[in-house]
C-alpha cells in the first residue's frame, strides 16, 4: 500500500496524479480558497509522493511556469512598485531585517544544539528563494536534501496559511465573475507574453540570476505594460497549467526518504517554521498600522517564502501587489547578497 503509486507505470502515475490534483483543486475552489489551482496540485503531489510515486516534473516546466507568473504579476504591478519602495523604504528594510533576523536566530539555535548537521539549519531557515537557497547551501557544504526539505516545507505551510488568511479576510466579499477558460487569442498580446516568458527564462539561466525566470519577465513586462507599449494576454487555461506545474514541483519534492532522514528533527523544524510565521504575522500587524496598509497586503508581503505563491494568492485576492512584491523582492535580494557571509558568521566554530 505504501508503494502503491510507485508500482504504476509512469504514464499511469501522471494520470492518477492529475486526476487527484483536479479533484482537490475543484474542492478547494468550491470552498472559495484563493489559488486553489496551485494548492490542489501541491497537496495532491505531496500525498502522491508519500505513497511512493516516482515521477518528477522536468525543471523546464517549472521555469516556464515561473516566467508566465512573472508576466501575470507584470500586468498588475506598475512603476508604483518603485514609488512604493522609495516612499516606504525604511519600513520595507525594517521588515526585511526583522524576518532575516528571526530566521537567522532560529537557524543558529538549531545549529548550536546540533539538531541538523553543519550549516544545514542556517540555510534551511533562510526565508526566501527556496531553490536559490538549496543551490547555495550545496555549494557551501550543507546537506542540500535537508535544506530542500526545510525550505519547501516552509513554502507549503506559508502558502496554505496565506490562502486561509486571504479567504478569511475576503470571504465576505462577492466572488469575482469567472471569465471564459478559452477566450479568443489575440496574437500580438499572447505572443508578447510568450516572448517575455521565454526571454526571461533563457536570460535568467544565462545570467545565473536567482528567481530570474520570474523577476526578469516581471520587471520588463511591468515597465512596457505600464507605459502602454505592449498588451499581455494570459488565458486562464495557460495559467492553470502554470499553477499546476508549480504545485507539482513543490509537492513532489516531499519524498519519504527525505522525510525519514529528517524524522528526528522534524518537530524542531516545524517549530522553527511556525515561530518564523508568527514573527512575520505580528510584524505585518505593525506594518499595517504604521503605513495604513490593509491587513491582507501586509500579511502577504511579510509571508516568509514562496514569492511566486504569494504573487498568485495576492493576485487572486485583490492585495496591493506593488507593496507585496516590493517587500518580497527586497528580501530576496538581501538574502542572495548576504546569505553566504551570514551563514559563515553564524556557523563560526560549528563543525561541518
Amino acid at each position: 500500500m505504501a508503494d502503491a503509486a510507485g508500482r504504476l507505470p509512469r504514464w499511469a502515475q501522471w494520470g492518477a496524479l492529475t486526476l487527484l490534483a483536479a479533484a482537490l483543486a475543484a474542492g478547494l475552489g468550491r470552498l472559495g480558497l484563493p489559488a486553489s489551482l496551485l494548492l490542489g496540485p501541491m497537496v495532491a503531489a505531496i500525498l502522491f509522493s508519500l505513497l511512493g510515486g516516482t515521477v518528477r516534473l522536468p525543471k523546464v516546466f517549472l521555469t516556464g511556469a515561473q516566467s508566465l507568473v512573472g508576466c501575470l504579476v507584470a500586468t498588475l504591478v506598475t512603476p508604483a512598485i518603485v514609488d512604493t519602495f522609495l516612499l516606504d523604504w525604511w519600513a520595507i528594510l525594517a521588515a526585511v531585517f526583522v524576518t532575516v533576523a528571526a530566521a537567522s536566530a532560529t537557524g543558529w539555535v538549531m545549529t548550536v544544539r546540533g539538531v541538523l548537521p553543519g550549516t544545514t539549519a542556517i540555510w534551511g531557515t533562510s526565508p526566501g528563494g527556496a531553490s536559490a537557497m538549496v543551490l547555495m547551501a550545496e555549494a557551501f557544504g550543507a546537506d542540500a536534501r535537508l535544506v530542500a526539505l526545510m525550505q519547501y516545507l516552509r513554502v507549503v505551510l506559508v502558502a496554505l496559511a496565506a490562502a486561509l488568511v486571504a479567504h478569511g479576510m475576503t470571504g465576505s466579499a462577492p466572488p469575482p465573475v469567472p471569465g471564459p477558460w478559452f477566450p479568443a487569442i489575440h496574437p500580438g498580446a499572447f505572443g508578447t507574453a510568450i516572448a517575455l516568458a521565454a526571454g526571461g527564462a533563457v536570460l535568467g539561466r544565462l545570467l545565473r540570476l536567482p528567481a530570474g525566470a520570474m523577476l526578469l519577465p516581471l520587471a520588463v513586462g511591468a515597465a512596457l505594460h505600464s507605459a502602454g507599449l505592449v498588451e499581455i494576454q494570459l488565458p486562464p487555461w495557460l495559467m492553470a497549467l502554470c499553477y499546476g506545474a508549480m504545485g507539482y514541483s513543490i509537492g513532489l519534492g516531499f519524498t519519504r526518504k527525505v522525510l525519514a532522514q529528517a524524522a528526528a528533527a522534524l518537530p524542531q523544524i516545524l517549530l522553527s517554521i511556525l515561530l518564523l510565521m508568527a514573527v512575520c504575522g505580528l510584524t505585518s500587524v505593525a506594518l499595517s498600522r504604521v503605513l495604513g496598509l490593509d491587513a491582507l497586503t501586509a500579511y502577504l508581503a511579510m509571508s516568509p517564502g514562496g514569492m511566486d505563491s504569494m504573487a498568485v494568492i495576492g493576485a487572486a485576492s485583490g492585495a496591493d501587489m506593488s507593496f507585496v512584491m516590493a517587500l518580497q523582492v527586497m528580501r530576496l535580494i538581501v538574502l542572495i547578497a548576504a546569505g553566504p557571509a551570514l551563514a559563515r558568521r553564524l556557523s563560526r566554530g560549528v563543525s561541518r
